[in-house]
């Protein structure tokens, strides 16, 4: 059974908008900081934005003020709310516990959805 399923993810036109939603395994949910990473083509997987238990969030600049992370605490469900799109917010979304869950011994991640933003 997967831990982390992640949907949403689409193409879309620039200045548009998008909203993942991931479910999350009720056992690596509960009190653990939630993060959106993303990984775009040839480049290193990067933290967007992360919110703990009780709703402080923070954000990379590059998405401050378009994205917004939010969570369900009672559907274990984390979203992210992306407006005003850019071409470089292409990229694979993913999310995940933060720091990341070490499943034994390895890292462990979800399929991902893709974000294409065209221009």
């Amino acid at each position: 059974q997967a831990l982390l399923v992640e949907s949403g993810g689409g193409l879309v036109q620039a200045g548009g908008s998008l909203r993942l939603s991931c479910i999350v395994s009720g056992s690596f949910f509960g009190t653990n900081v939630m993060g959106w990473y993303r990984q775009a083509l040839g480049k290193q997987r990067e933290l967007v934005a992360r919110i703990t238990s009780s709703g402080s969030t923070y954000y990379t600049d590059s998405v401050k003020g378009r994205f917004t992370i939010s969570r369900d605490n009672a559907k274990n469900t984390v979203y992210l709310q992306m407006n005003s799109l850019k071409p470089e917010d292409t990229a694979v979304y993913f999310c995940n516990t933060v720091p990341k869950l070490i499943v034994n011994g390895y890292d462990y991640w979800g399929q991902g959805t893709q974000v294409t933003v065209s221009s």
